[in-house]
């Protein structure tokens, strides 16, 4: 590894500091059994995109495909459809009839979903029309069992309700986190940590708050990694996060998914900037994260 980041692990009052090296990352990645078929490994939901917004979801379903899932689906309205196909044979796509998210739209997804679905990410790019379309669409994938991660659009203060005790995951910025908590993280790394283990333990969910400082909590724990390379700051890569962390999050518990979906973005986005500087791309991520994780793979 070229760089050693550096998480740090709160529980209750106990501070204690650990290298994520490979020996760490490699306790918590689930290994692959040999016999498993497809299927097996995780079946992800990815719902996003818009008019303007049309790439959002196809990063975060190509990620969760790298991440080691078997099957992705991905929901975008049918107006983004055909576009989409040409982006990469490996995604399934389900229609969604309208532009935005309606009520509609959320009862056609979940009567023409052909799997149960392991995890779901919802807000990648997507427009919505009512709130009330989002939380039905987040109530009734929360009662099928589907482990749950909210991006983007669908960071609004109408979900906490819904989510609430369910250890679902959400990845605000720091704009996002004020839009659904009504509370301002600050700049200080310390104000930023407090904050986030405080409404991560109020709602029972698990916040990534994605910044300089990534701080993950399920509010007992906390991590704090560092942001690997400023060229991180593109367009893009938080889509891609989304749907890593979605991948693990069909085989890890929330906190340790979102460590590695933050590791291994990080890590390809290091090994990115040492070979293109300041001058890479998201859909870079997608062709490094295969190289940065292989050394990780095992098999039962």
């Amino acid at each position: 590894m070229n760089k050693h980041y550096r998480i740090v692990v709160l529980i209750m009052d106990i501070h204690k500091f650990i290298s994520i090296d490979d020996d760490y990352i490699k306790k918590i990645i689930k290994p692959r059994n040999i016999r498993s078929r497809k299927g097996d490994n995780g079946i992800v939901l990815i719902i996003g995109g818009s008019r303007i917004y049309h790439g959002a979801p196809l990063l975060s379903s190509i990620a969760a495909l790298i991440s080691g899932t078997d099957l992705v689906y991905t929901a975008i309205p049918k107006i983004n459809l055909i576009s989409s196909k040409t982006f990469s044979p490996n995604l399934i796509f389900l229609p969604l009839p309208d532009d935005k998210l309606t009520m509609g739209s959320a009862r056609k997804l979940l009567s023409i979903m052909p799997k149960k679905v392991h995890s779901s990410a919802i807000g990648m790019g997507l427009d919505i029309s009512k709130m009330n379309s989002l939380c039905f669409l987040i109530h009734s994938l929360l009662e099928e069992k589907s482990r749950l991660l909210l991006d983007a659009s669908s960071l609004v203060p109408d979900v906490l309700r819904e989510i609430i005790n369910t250890k679902s995951v959400v990845t605000p910025h720091a704009g996002e986190f004020k839009r659904l908590f009504n509370v301002d993280v600050g700049q200080c790394k310390d104000d930023q940590i407090n904050v986030v283990i405080k409404k991560a333990r109020e709602y029972g969910i698990v916040i990534v708050l994605k910044g300089y400082w990534n701080i993950v909590s399920d509010g007992e724990r906390i991590c704090v990694i560092e942001r690997s390379t400023p060229s991180m700051t593109v367009g893009g890569t938080g889509d891609i996060l989304s749907g890593l962390i979605s991948g693990f999050l069909t085989k890890n518990d929330s906190f340790e998914s979102s460590i590695l979906g933050l590791f291994f973005n990080g890590l390809a986005g290091l090994n990115l900037y040492n070979k293109l500087g300041l001058h890479l791309m998201a859909s870079n991520l997608l062709e490094e994260l295969p190289l940065v994780m292989k050394n990780f793979d095992r098999i039962n």
